[in-house]
């Protein structure tokens, strides 16, 4: 029998030897983003993602191990644990296989059968299933009657022994089994309207809705469950009758002592028993399938959507528009800090606007403005047509639609009232959107993840799996950028590798009681952050102002010695590179000879490149190297759009069948799946474009009643 090691190692095509050893890690307390950036020797570079699908499977594994020998004591303790069963208890690769195998000897709430048990009528039920030569079922009822039980006749003899035979039948693993494939093959998901006269509601596509099992997509499968919630829908699992009924006789008819009554047994047990445990099972395998990759498409647009590139140095003002309450104005400067708020009303007539323009146009000139980030939501349309006869009237200056998604989540909650207690919740909004702007990553660790509006049916996914999933993703973005140990917020830094809330806010409470960390090393003085805490952060915890060049870079302290003896292999020295001089670390790397190289510094491959990189460009951020968001000088509106008509634009959520992209017209347009310009046939769209790509789109069509765009990505001939 394989080992959970060996088994990884063959469905991840690894080495065993490297499994093995991202297994010890993981056991030992190490993050992932640790594990990933600074062990890669041990475990031969796996990224963060395929360490995390190695640890989910890893978990999966050791569950099904866990509950295996649950099982095998459970059936023991009831005597009945055979070579046999044990056996195929060890040899079942999945829960559900391994569920089978135990349905028999679970304990059950009170059924038919069990009834008939007690009315003393299960050897009957044996001589009529057992293999044999054929008996007269009411010849042999006639032993069994017991009026003083409720067995008067024959017939109720008889009854009580076909509900015992019915329930051996639903419960063999075998013809579980064989029905589970047949409704992976030939299944069907239908759903058809609740109500006789339905009304036009958003699950009309689902009125008269079917389509094989095996090929519902992810999204219809959770549309029809929620449509089906929501008292709208009817939804079935459908299969072909009669073959499911040969499959059963199939299974248990043959060679039975009495053929036509098992047989009448056999068909009960479908009709009563397995086809509604069956049905039930198959909508719960691909609701789970479906929530899965719900859950992991909302990963991959998260993982982007996060990683968009900062727009740094400047000046911002954040506008959170708004009819009644009006415009929440914020400014705030390079680094974050607020100079200045201001609530404006340019929808509320034309003096009003006048005076909106007259404000925020003194609000840029006095304070050097060159950025304004837009919010998408209620009144946005109008805000911006306002922004752009701003725009007119001061100079160098630019916006930005940012989404508004969570900042309502944020503003409310009990870290924005501790961030910003002089403001009410619609001003904090109006910052968080201006932070959006200047760095994405550090204002998003603020706002659960499930609120930032990148997925599709997230309210319906498991929490506890969801949550887990993003949370991953979001401590792999800020890991994969660093964080500035002086500057950087508690929510921030919580996000850090090693680190947890409490841990955070003891290092910024630190940090505010003796000043700026002079070293990495300080943080061991922390309380509450202990040798192995700073073992996983340390790497990922940037001091941007250190006078030491390794400070500054993702080099983990723990490999200075080495970093400083390939700087004096290569001719450098530590200030030549703190100087900021462009030193050619590569070509006499190459020079010298990698492998020797790494050996000379007591370090592995992976590390002396990694090394080399850091000290290339200390302080490097990966995401300056992805392609700039998109800044507007103009707007147009849906009824400027034309087919035909060529925009540039920015992804904003990739979900199972398209793309939407914002062109610029308020109103995002879809680009389905069929108008990808890939080539090739595309299984999702995500294996095309990802969230934040800046990409050039052609108008399709446009509905303007409907306030529909449609896209496309395969230019016109």
């Amino acid at each position: 029998m394989e080992t959970i090691t060996q088994q990884l190692a063959r469905e991840l095509g690894r080495p065993e030897g490297q499994v093995e050893q991202v297994i010890r890690l993981l056991d030992e307390g190490n993050t992932i983003p640790f594990i990933a950036r600074y062990r890669k020797e041990q475990h031969g570079s796996m990224d963060d993602t395929a360490l995390r699908a190695l640890y989910d499977r890893l978990h999966y594994l050791r569950g099904l191990e866990q509950r295996r020998q649950e099982v095998k004591e459970a059936v023991e303790a009831q005597g009945k644990l055979t070579e046999e069963l044990a056996a195929a208890m060890d040899g079942a690769a999945t829960l559900a296989q391994l569920e089978d195998l135990y349905r028999p000897y679970r304990q059950k709430r009170r059924t038919r059968a069990t009834m008939a048990r007690e009315k003393g009528l299960e050897p009957l039920a044996q001589i009529l299933f057992a293999l044999g030569a054929p008996v007269e079922p009411e010849r042999e009822a006639q032993a069994y009657l017991a009026p003083d039980k409720g067995v008067e006749t024959a017939a109720d003899a008889l009854a009580g022994a076909g509900d015992i035979i019915a329930e051996w039948i639903s419960d063999d693993a075998e013809v579980r089994g064989q029905l589970r494939e047949l409704y992976r093959r030939r299944g069907a998901l239908r759903s058809r309207p609740a109500q006789a006269e339905p009304e036009d509601t958003v699950y009309r596509l689902y009125y008269d809705f079917q389509s094989p099992l095996s090929r519902a997509m992810g999204h219809q499968v959770l549309a029809v469950n929620r449509g089906e919630r929501e008292g709208v829908l009817k939804v079935s699992v459908e299969v072909d009758e009669d073959a499911a009924r040969v499959t059963v006789r199939r299974c248990c008819v043959p060679g039975r002592a009495a053929m036509d009554f098992v047989r009448a047994a056999a068909d009960d047990a479908w009709e009563r028993l397995l086809r509604p445990s069956l049905e039930r099972e198959m909508r719960g395998e691909r609701t789970d399938a479906a929530a899965e990759g719900a859950i992991r498409n909302f990963a991959l647009n998260l993982r982007p959507l996060l990683m968009q590139p900062p727009v740094r140095g400047a000046v911002t003002m954040g506008l959170d528009p708004g009819y009644r309450n009006g415009c929440k104005v914020a400014v705030v400067d390079p680094t974050g800090k607020v100079l200045d708020t201001a609530v404006v009303y340019p929808t509320h007539g034309q003096r009003q606007k006048e005076q909106c323009l007259d404000t925020l146009a003194a609000l840029i000139r006095r304070h050097g403005v060159r950025h304004i980030a837009l919010g998408n939501g209620t009144a946005s349309r109008e805000t911006e047509q306002m922004v752009v006869e701003l725009l007119r009237r001061v100079d160098g200056v630019s916006y930005m639609i940012v989404s508004e998604a969570g900042a309502s989540v944020y503003s409310a909650s009990p870290l924005a009232a501790e961030e910003f207690p002089q403001y009410d919740v619609n001003l904090r909004s109006a910052v968080s959107i201006a932070r959006r702007l200047q760095d994405p990553l550090a204002e998003l660790v603020k706002i659960d993840p499930k609120a930032i509006g990148v997925g599709q049916y997230q309210h319906d996914m498991p929490q506890a799996r969801l949550d887990e999933t993003l949370a991953g993703v979001v401590e792999d973005c800020v890991n994969a950028v660093g964080v500035d140990l002086n500057t950087a917020s508690a929510p921030l830094l919580q996000r850090v590798a090693g680190l947890n809330a409490a841990t955070a806010k003891n290092i910024v409470a630190y940090r505010e009681e003796h000043g700026p960390y002079p070293a990495r090393k300080q943080l061991l003085k922390v309380p509450k952050l202990g040798p192995k805490a700073f073992q996983q952060c340390a790497g990922f915890l940037r001091l941007p102002e250190s006078a030491s060049v390794l400070e500054r870079t993702g080099v983990h302290p723990e490999s200075y010695a080495a970093a400083a003896k390939l700087l004096e292999l290569c001719g450098y020295t530590l200030e030549d590179a703190a100087a900021g001089s462009a030193l050619e670390l590569e070509a006499r790397v190459g020079a010298l000879g990698k492998e020797r190289a790494a050996a000379e510094c007591g370090v592995g491959l992976p590390t002396l490149e990694d090394i080399v990189k850091e000290l290339s460009k200390p302080g490097r951020d990966p995401r300056d190297e992805l392609p700039k968001p998109i800044l507007r000088t103009d707007v147009m509106e849906l009824k400027d759009l034309k087919p035909g008509m060529e925009l540039t634009g920015t992804v904003r959520n990739v979900i199972d069948f398209g793309v939407f992209v914002d062109v610029g017209v308020h109103q995002d347009g879809l680009v389905h799946i069929s108008q990808l310009n890939a080539g090739r046939r595309v299984g999702h769209p995500s294996e095309v474009v990802s969230v934040g790509d800046v990409v050039t789109v052609w108008v399709k069509e446009v509905d303007e009643k409907r306030k529909r765009i449609g896209l496309t990505m395969k230019k016109p001939e």
